[in-house]
């Protein structure tokens, strides 16, 4: 995989996933005509996972503790060649549909004020995930928490996950996914990256919204395509998984609603993300 002048880099994070490796490597080569650098940052230390990936003449990044995504994350951008202009942060389980890297940064060449632009993102079924949302406000936000799993078409979460428009096509957004996007290097680095607080869950928002604040933009380009093979509607959850999803929530609106005056605020989110942790979790014994 060339990677000698190089001004886009694709990184990802290993934990435990390298029965998906293989894809998401072999998707690589038609994603881009262009030279891409690639680092697997390895939050588990596989031995399997580095010869597979130095096998394809990929950087692999063996760190010493589980600094969950959105560390590990960084700990691979900052390692990059001074000559990255473009970073696209990728699950391991994603795969690339041809042409679909250049696609993205043809968009951010043409759009200086981007900040990061996001592709489609398809479902092992065919069906497409809603990757390109607002920033969850006090309206969507506990609208959403209170009734998305009991009101699937709530007009909270459809505002929310912006399902409301009609047929995909490039637009603005509040944020952007972190299974797979492109992000400009200099402001994801002058922004100080992923939020390593976010261990799991929400680093992707966090970081979509600080980009608005900063005045970049998050594009979504329906255009280029990958295919998230490890499937959004299919993977499994555990009740840790769970807590650990609705503490993100609660960290992310604790920051955007902070301050002595907004406490009624943070109270009202804290009790309906409460109460959707509980009814998810009652769910997910049911099915166990």
């Amino acid at each position: 995989m060339p990677t000698s002048e190089a001004r886009t880099a694709v990184v990802t994070v290993n934990y435990r996933s390298e029965a998906v490796l293989p894809e998401f490597f072999a998707s690589l080569p038609a994603a881009s005509t262009h030279p891409l650098a690639v680092v697997v940052a390895d939050n588990a230390a596989s031995d399997e996972a580095r010869a597979m990936t130095q096998e394809r003449g990929a950087t692999y990044l063996r760190l010493p503790d589980n600094r969950g995504y959105g560390g590990a994350i960084n700990a691979a951008v900052a390692q990059l060649p001074a000559a990255i202009e473009y970073v696209v942060i990728a699950n391991s389980d994603i795969s690339f549909a041809p042409g679909s890297i250049e696609r993205l940064v043809e968009t951010a060449d043409a759009t200086p004020d981007a900040g990061a632009v996001g592709p489609l993102i398809r479902n092992v079924d065919g069906t497409v995930y809603p990757s390109a949302r607002r920033v969850p406000s006090l309206r969507t936000g506990v609208g959403h928490a209170l009734f998305a799993n009991l009101w699937l078409t709530n007009p909270w979460t459809r505002a929310y996950r912006l399902e409301n428009e009609a047929e995909p096509h490039r637009r603005d957004a509040g944020w952007l996914s972190g299974a797979c996007v492109l992000v400009r290097r200099e402001v994801f680095e002058r922004l100080g990256g992923f939020d390593q607080g976010y261990f799991m869950y929400f680093e992707d928002v966090d970081l979509g919204y600080r980009f608005g604040e900063a005045g970049a933009r998050n594009i979504y380009e329906p255009s280029a395509e990958v295919t998230h093979i490890g499937g959004h509607s299919t993977a499994s959850v555990s009740e840790l998984m769970l807590q650990a999803h609705h503490d993100s929530a609660r960290r992310f609106l604790s920051k955007k609603y902070s301050g002595a005056l907004m406490w009624p605020i943070r109270f009202g989110l804290n009790i309906g993300l409460s109460v959707r942790a509980r009814i998810t979790r009652r769910r997910v014994r049911r099915g166990a």
